[in-house]
């Protein structure tokens, strides 16, 4: 572990069209399509900051908020919000664009979490993270209530 390094570091953007295989009955994208996207989109992130193989810990929060249809540019943003010590909370942010009309929408936000693997596969540690904006300030602020929100979900036993 080093050196703190900024959100900024681990940005990353991308954008997919929404083509008629990609889509359900409605002609919308399926859930699953995104979910896909957004875990691509976390690794991604989260090796750039870590500088490591990462791996897939938990999708936290999916929140579909509009649909994107045939026809639209998603347009994806992933970044490492928050640090423990081998792992990486990443938002991922996905807006749909009508490139007809311009007008673009929130479709989805997650949160996920991914951990940092050495040579050996073992979890590794990892530097931590530091914001330079406002808005990543807020990401940053409300990480450690995140966190203790996904370690009391584990908590709970399944029968």
């Amino acid at each position: 572990m080093s050196e703190a390094i900024p959100m900024s570091r681990s940005r990353t953007r991308t954008t997919k069209l929404v083509m008629p295989p990609d889509t359900n009955h409605h002609g919308t994208i399926f859930g699953g399509q995104v979910l896909a996207y957004l875990d691509e989109m976390s690794a991604i992130a989260a090796m750039k900051h870590a500088g490591a193989a990462v791996v897939t810990a938990s999708i936290d929060s999916v929140d579909f908020v509009s649909p994107a249809r045939v026809g639209d540019v998603l347009e994806i943003e992933a970044v490492v919000c928050s640090t423990g010590r081998t792992s990486m909370e990443v938002f991922v942010q996905v807006h749909s664009v009508d490139i007809v009309t311009g007008a673009r929408k929130l479709t989805t936000e997650s949160f996920v979490t991914m951990v940092a693997m050495d040579e050996e596969n073992k979890p590794t540690p990892i530097s931590p993270v530091y914001p330079e904006t406002k808005a990543e300030k807020a990401l940053f602020d409300k990480g450690p209530a995140r966190r203790a929100n996904r370690h009391e979900r584990q908590q709970i036993k399944h029968s």
